[in-house]
């Protein structure tokens, strides 16, 4: 039986936003969004990014997913106040990517760190006895120097994930791998920057992607209406939301601390993916 009219989500454009750091949870709620995407039949999808990046594999997954969603559905993605480092992985797997002038963007790099606390547990009088099963199971241990076979190893480690970065960047956007390689050195950029550079397509807004999404598919800009796709939340949470600024200081607190912690004080688009 062929129906009279389309249902209702191939007039819409399906909007994911992501924003912070990249890791687990946002890979699983992204590969469901992603999921609900292709269920319901979107058209199109604008992908919002607001990300100083995460953690190499969970970006690649959702790369990964974008990319074969692209057989099916038009991808935009929009660059909001920073996308680096994972949020750059990401957008590659967007069709389009529209950035802000002053969008932060790139660190097209990888950083592995660890830490050195040998002469402060000297001083305290505290030392660790290791019993392993081969010579390299305690790698960046942080009681002791590293060796330098333990350096060649992580090096070729950062490299070949480095190598990967690179190769996705070239491909996606059509770049030669020596072109990508003379700006992919961990600096970022601005989006005018990022333009220049080819890492993106276009200069505007959030509203601009969305636009270009709509024409993309042929649907008028005008009167095409945006799904934003969420996570469903539990019950409790949707009551608990919005009690007030104080809760919601709070939060933002307790994020901005998870984010010094995990990063030892630095921006996360110095670890990338």
């Amino acid at each position: 039986m062929v129906w009279p009219f389309k249902p209702k989500f191939r007039k819409q454009i399906a909007r994911i936003e992501i924003t912070g750091a990249i890791a687990g949870t946002t890979r699983k709620q992204v590969l469901e969004a992603l999921k609900t995407v292709e269920e319901k039949k979107f058209p199109a999808l604008l992908l919002r990014i607001d990300s100083p990046g995460g953690t190499v594999g969970d970006s690649q997954e959702i790369y990964s997913a974008l990319q074969r969603l692209r057989e099916k559905v038009k991808i935009v993605a929009s660059f909001g106040n920073i996308s680096a480092s994972g949020g750059v992985y990401i957008g590659m797997g967007a069709e389009h990517i529209v950035a802000n002038p002053g969008t932060i963007t790139g660190s097209i790099g990888v950083i592995l760190r660890g830490n050195n606390l040998e002469r402060l547990l000297e001083k305290i009088g505290v030392s660790f006895k290791v019993i392993k099963s081969g010579p390299y199971k305690d790698i960046l241990a942080f009681d002791r120097e590293l060796t330098e076979p333990e350096k060649d190893i992580l090096q070729q480690l950062i490299d070949v994930s480095y190598q990967q970065f690179v190769q996705t960047v070239a491909d996606a956007r059509q770049l030669t791998v020596e072109k990508v390689r003379s700006f992919a050195d961990g600096r970022i950029f601005t989006g005018q920057q990022a333009l220049e550079l080819g890492v993106v397509d276009r200069l505007g807004t959030e509203e601009d992607a969305r636009r270009w999404a709509a024409e993309l598919v042929g649907l008028d800009p005008d009167k095409t209406k945006t799904h934003t796709i969420e996570e469903r939340k539990p019950f409790w949470n949707r009551v608990v939301q919005g009690r007030g600024q104080m809760a919601l200081g709070l939060s933002a607190g307790i994020d901005w601390l998870e984010f010094e912690l995990f990063t030892s004080g630095q921006p996360l688009w110095l670890y990338r993916p």
